[in-house]
């Protein structure tokens, strides 16, 4: 009888592409995806340990899952229950310890080993720990052929991260940085391509420090590799996430003027505009390198759209260093940015730093950012009003007849349209602008040939 597998994924884009990954390696065990945990046979919970009080939420779903494994041996049958992910490698043996109904603790280094782990845990029983970075890299175990991905698609290209900010735990939960073969990464896609996806975003924790071996011998950049993918036939949409500022190089920046396969949108993180609280988070760049790399990219595509990330609060700052946060906000105006409340991360340095920011002023000073943040998203959108978009159709919107896409500039936009449209590219005309969407209800949408 078949089996049943629920996934359920918190966090980051690479943990998507991974649990996607983690129900191909047990999809030859006859497990296949259901909607809700009660009604499978193993539940996998990816977890991610970035955001605030990520601990915490991954043993209160443990809690309920609890519930749900006696409910099924109560019946007669079993749930088989495995956390995965950040969390799992950074806490593996206190899950364990505190949820002794977890069978299996794997990270994301080794979840390739899930079948192996699996079949372990049905003839002995008990519990398996499988936190250790194996030697050789995951994606040589990986089944080549998945589950299609549909018309957009996650494809990761490298992972770790050599950078060691103080407030970050990737270095640790992730281990060093890694880039796949070029060869590997171009029959991936060729795959997906197939399967439908029209695009795709590349991952990595650092993803422009990919210097993967190219079929010359040499290591290959993400600039070179972007060259390379644009020429997959089919292919017609390539972004990539997420990038330091120091690792951005002429060759990536060329990519940007050159190729019209990638989209005009980075996300490039900044976390602070204050060269003091940088320095204390071990950012290897200053306000000004990070201006002068937007300036380089502006050059040679002057309508890039720019985001970032932003940590507030972190310890020892000041209103003076929060000013020049908000200052480096306005310089460079952001069509979209993700900001946070400094939380300290265990076995970081930053969590041993004594200067810690009240929550009051953590809450006063995010309130601020998100405001210039807001400020800045509702211009850009008010200058797409009356803009013909190419936009890739996600699915149906909240209301009848109502579709929801993204632009070019991965604006949510929504218009009117048929249903048969989702999972292609429509030209799109703005209507309106709101805070974080575009609405086109009265555009004119047609299909764009590919």
């Amino acid at each position: 009888m078949a089996k049943k597998l629920f996934v359920r994924t918190y966090g980051c884009q690479m943990n998507v592409y991974d649990s996607a990954r983690m129900a191909d390696v047990l999809a030859p065990l006859g497990y296949a995806p259901v909607e809700a945990p009660e009604a499978a046979d193993m539940v996998i919970l990816n977890t991610c340990h970035i955001r605030e009080k990520a601990s915490e939420k991954t043993f209160s779903e443990l809690g309920r899952l609890s519930l749900v494994k006696e409910e099924r041996r109560a019946g007669g049958r079993d749930l088989t229950i495995a956390v995965a992910g950040c969390v799992a490698q950074a806490e593996g043996g206190e899950i364990l310890r505190r949820a002794p109904y977890v069978d299996i603790v794997v990270g994301p280094q080794s979840y390739h080993q899930l079948p192996e782990l699996v079949a372990r845990v049905a003839r002995a029983g008990g519990q398996v720990l499988a936190t250790d970075f194996p030697a050789e890299p995951k994606f040589d175990h990986l089944p080549e052929d998945g589950a299609a991905p549909g018309p957009q698609a996650f494809l990761s290209v490298q992972e770790g991260c050599d950078k060691f900010c103080t407030f970050c735990v990737v270095p640790y939960t992730r281990g060093a940085e890694y880039s796949r073969p070029v060869a590997a990464i171009v029959a991936e896609a060729r795959r997906l391509v197939r399967q439908g996806a029209i695009e795709i975003t590349l991952l990595g924790q650092n993803v422009n420090a990919f210097h993967g071996e190219g079929p010359d011998g040499r290591a290959w950049g993400l600039g070179r590799l972007i060259r390379r993918l644009a020429e997959i036939d089919g292919l017609r949409r390539l972004r990539y996430t997420t990038s330091h500022p120091s690792d951005l190089d002429d060759e990536l920046i060329s990519a940007h003027r050159d190729v019209d396969t990638l989209m005009p949108f980075l996300h490039l993180p900044v976390q602070s505009g204050s060269d003091r609280i940088l320095a204390a988070m071990n950012r290897r760049h200053t306000a000004a390198d990070y201006l002068r790399q937007v300036d380089r990219l502006r050059a040679v595509r002057p309508d890039l759209a720019l985001s970032s990330d932003f940590i507030v609060g972190f310890p020892g700052e000041t209103e003076a260093d929060l000013e020049a946060t908000l200052d480096l906000v306005e310089r460079v105006g952001f069509a979209q940015a993700y900001s946070f409340k400094y939380s300290a991360r265990p076995g970081t340095p930053a969590a041993l730093m004594t200067e810690q920011v009240s929550e009051g002023d953590k809450t006063e000073r995010l309130r601020r950012l998100h405001q210039a943040i807001k400020r800045h998203q509702l211009a850009f959108n008010r200058r797409s009003v009356g803009q013909r978009f190419e936009v890739l159709v996600e699915r149906p919107g909240r209301k009848p007849g109502q579709l929801i896409g993204r632009t070019p500039y991965l604006q949510a936009i929504h218009f009117d349209g048929p249903r048969r449209l989702i999972g292609r590219i429509v030209s799109v005309v703005a209507g309106a602008a709101h805070g974080i969407s575009l609405a086109g209800q009265a555009a004119i949408a047609e299909e764009v040939a590919a």
